[in-house]
């Protein structure tokens, strides 16, 4: 029996049905189709859009809480569901940098959120990171890579460890016996970033990560990711190139894939649109690197150990005035690249979920498909949000 028939515009994963209908049965997706290829009954017709349910893989907080600081489930739930209700029904919890201690602390309790299915997976953005290049993660905590806190991490994580963010330049980045080496065959991914890395080192982590993936099965990626391409690295220069170029690259041949946080504030919309056209939607995934202050007034907020403040939408650190994560949702990202980067808006969806699942290896989200989880956001003509969908049911 059909529990829902919604028609309006559809953005299906290579194409826009101008008109069409999703068949909701449970919380499952049945039917996906133009209004002439559909058989049952026609609700009336709608100048709503469909999109699937948003993934974000890096995502530190919303609604006034931060991952990095919850020190229990329920904290931490407050900001999933900030960001459910604007259109993420996939989420990723990306912890920050800090003590051992902490992020052991803090591995447990959000396994538990992963457990009950309310978040996808676990993100840690350091401790092995540069210190050039920190931007908002702690000095004081970062630490050369050490192989076997990464193991001890990736156990208390209980399996839903998707990624870690290290620098390639690092002692014991990538190699035998590296955290790499650690996190690939634990069934997690490295995401290469946070990093003053030269070319020759960017080159040759990603070069291990492709020959590693080759080595092993895991049901994540199985491709690195670039933490936040642009943001917290050595920039490009055409005599001191550092690792941009090399990033940008072995995307484009189809090894690593580039995060983008599409806000308007860490990158300029025309450069992701660049990106876009050179490497092409399937080796971007958009981002939002959202902090507590995602959905909340400028003030004063928190980021692991470090201060932040919110001035005018755009977060800092109180001391040193380094971007200290995002405000927006993923889909004010979506936004920001149909209308100020140009990029189809088909192309911009994909890169803000079909790629998100992709990198979680979850083939039940991330498009408008027969057999995938009823995952929908349905929103007017500008992006908006009108109603979300999570699983069949609406959340908002």
């Amino acid at each position: 029996m059909t529990d829902s028939v919604l028609r309006g515009r559809l953005v299906l994963e290579n194409s826009i049905v101008d008109d069409g209908v999703i068949e909701i049965d449970g919380s499952t997706i049945t039917r996906a189709c133009p209004v002439s290829d559909y058989d049952g009954e026609l609700p009336e017709a709608t100048d709503s859009t469909f999109l699937p349910g948003l993934v974000d893989v890096h995502c530190h907080g919303g609604g006034g809480e931060s991952f990095p600081n919850a020190e229990t489930a329920e904290a931490a739930l407050v900001a999933v569901k900030e960001h459910r209700r604007h259109g993420t029904t996939t989420l990723v919890a990306s912890c920050v940098t800090a003590s051992a201690d902490v992020l052991r602390a803090r591995a447990k309790t959000l396994a538990q959120l992963a457990a009950a299915g309310e978040i996808a997976g676990i993100h840690f953005e350091g401790p092995f990171v540069s210190h050039e290049r920190c931007g908002a993660q702690d000095p004081t905590y970062i630490i050369d890579p050490d192989a076997d806190l990464t193991r001890t991490l990736l156990e208390d994580c209980q399996g839903y460890a998707l990624s870690m963010t290290l620098a390639p330049e690092k002692p014991n980045a990538y190699g035998s016996g590296s955290v790499a080496e650690a996190l690939i065959d634990g069934g997690a991914l490295p995401s290469w970033g946070h990093t003053d890395s030269n070319s020759t080192k960017a080159r040759e982590a990603l070069a291990y990560s492709r020959e590693r993936f080759a080595q092993v099965q895991t049901t994540r990626g199985p491709r690195a990711t670039i933490t936040h391409l642009f943001n917290g690295m050595r920039p490009l220069h055409h005599r001191d190139t550092g690792p941009i170029a090399e990033f940008l690259s072995d995307a484009a041949r189809g090894g690593a894939v580039a995060e983008l946080i599409c806000d308007s504030i860490h990158v300029d919309p025309t450069l992701v649109r660049d990106v876009y056209e050179m490497v092409g939607r399937d080796h971007v995934v958009f981002i939002t690197d959202a902090m507590a202050a995602a959905g909340m007034a400028d003030g004063a907020y928190t980021l692991g150990p470090q201060d932040v403040v919110v001035k005018d939408g755009v977060a800092r650190l109180a001391q040193g005035n380094a971007i200290a994560g995002g405000t927006a949702h993923l889909l004010d990202c979506v936004r920001v690249a149909v209308t100020k980067g140009g990029i189809p808006l088909v192309d911009a969806v994909y890169m803000a979920s079909a790629q998100g699942a992709a990198i979680l290896g979850d083939d039940t989200v991330g498009t408008l498909s027969p057999g995938k989880k009823a995952d929908i956001v349905e929103v007017d003509k500008e992006l908006n949000v009108r109603r979300v969908f999570r699983r069949g049911t609406v959340v908002a």
